[in-house]
């Protein structure tokens, strides 16, 4: 019988659990910070740089939601105030529409390519979010990240 023949009525062998060892299973625990996924610390960066700002401005951003995209989207028009590093945009404030609010879309991989690490990520994302509450605001980005 040829090598990469099956004989009628026979099953396939699945490729999985060869050596009777088992299903691989996960490398951490989920409990432990090195088991969360690049998205899901990114969003926890963001959501930590938004808690300062949005406990000092909470009645003015009641009708803002801030929202996380991988990569823009290119074929969109320009429907609002972007924050660009060349001709790629880290974020987009989308304005109030008929039947939306107002949002900030912070896109994550851009972001992420022009940061060294994390500590310069964090920093980068508090200030393309003041900037993008600023212009939400239309106030000066020192008025929104002043002490």
């Amino acid at each position: 019988m040829a090598r990469g023949s099956r004989r009628q009525g026979t099953p396939r062998r699945r490729n999985r659990d060869r050596h009777g060892r088992g299903l691989r299973g996960p490398l951490y625990p989920a409990t432990l910070p090195a088991a969360r996924s690049r998205a899901e610390r990114f969003d926890a960066l963001v959501l930590e740089a938004l808690e300062p700002i949005e406990a000092r401005w909470r009645t003015e951003l009641t009708q803002l939601d801030v929202a996380v995209d991988d990569v823009p989207d290119i074929q969109s028009g320009d429907d609002g105030d972007v924050v660009e590093d060349g001709n790629v945009p880290l974020a987009r404030l989308v304005p109030a529409g008929a039947d939306r609010r107002a949002r900030i879309v912070l896109y994550r991989r851009p972001l992420e390519a022009r940061a060294k690490d994390g500590a310069d990520l964090s920093d980068l994302i508090h200030d393309v979010l003041v900037e993008q509450i600023a212009n939400y605001l239309g106030l000066d980005p020192d008025v929104i990240d002043g002490e």
